[in-house]
């Protein structure tokens, strides 16, 4: 079983959109998917209750005393993390995932906010202890804007340490398209195909690394 981490201490990035678009990606393609909702806010469970009939089932994987009851035959978990987590709890969601998929929005403080984010989680290694695949998208993002640009250019040039480039995989644009699928409990792959187009295409790079053997350890 896979586990797929959402994760940004920062508040208000989008975790919970990422984490159900690629539930819902994950779900119409075929695999048994379950969320782990741990945002206080429970968005992620909202999103499934409002689930319709006919739409592939998306399970909720219990979270209890902190950790997970998943489903059985589940093939991959999308766990959608809370705000304001650092420390040994970061650490912990680390250590049980296999891929990481970082949310960003295109502002000085979002900005600031993950450079401080990647040196903490590299300063864990020790506590972490094992490899873990990431990645970075750029979300809600107006296109031709300023922040825009700054987003680009700080994502094409951050590095990890040994100077390995941070992986940039793509951009979400500001689309209300978002907004109309969850307020049906949908992905926008589940979400009117004319509408949701362009949308479409600027997932395809992340899916295309989430479903490759690049996005996993070893």
């Amino acid at each position: 079983m896979r586990k797929i981490l959402v994760l940004n201490p920062k508040g208000g990035c989008g975790k919970s959109t990422i984490a159900t678009n690629i539930a819902g990606y994950l779900s119409i393609n075929g695999q048994n998917v379950a969320v782990a909702d741990f945002d206080p806010q429970k968005s992620t469970e909202d999103w499934i209750s409002r689930r319709p009939a006919h739409a592939p089932k998306i399970s909720i994987a219990g979270v209890k005393g902190g950790k997970l009851s998943v489903p059985g035959k589940t093939d991959t978990v999308i766990i959608d993390t809370p705000a304001a987590i650092h420390g040994k709890k970061l650490a912990d969601f680390v250590k049980s995932s296999e891929t990481m998929v970082i949310p960003l929005l295109p502002s000085e403080i979002d900005i600031s906010a993950a450079e401080r984010f990647v040196d903490e989680l590299f300063s864990l290694k020790k506590l972490i202890n094992r490899k873990i695949k990431l990645a970075t998208v750029a979300n809600r993002v107006r296109e031709d804007t300023l922040s825009a640009a700054k987003l680009d250019y700080f994502l094409n040039h951050m590095k990890l340490p040994g100077g390995r480039k941070l992986p940039f995989i793509t951009v979400f644009r500001n689309s209300q398209n978002y907004v109309k699928a969850a307020e049906k409990g949908l992905s926008i792959f589940e979400f009117a195909p004319a509408k949701t187009t362009y949308d479409r295409e600027q997932w395809q790079p992340l899916m295309k690394w989430l479903m490759s053997q690049r996005s996993l350890p070893g």
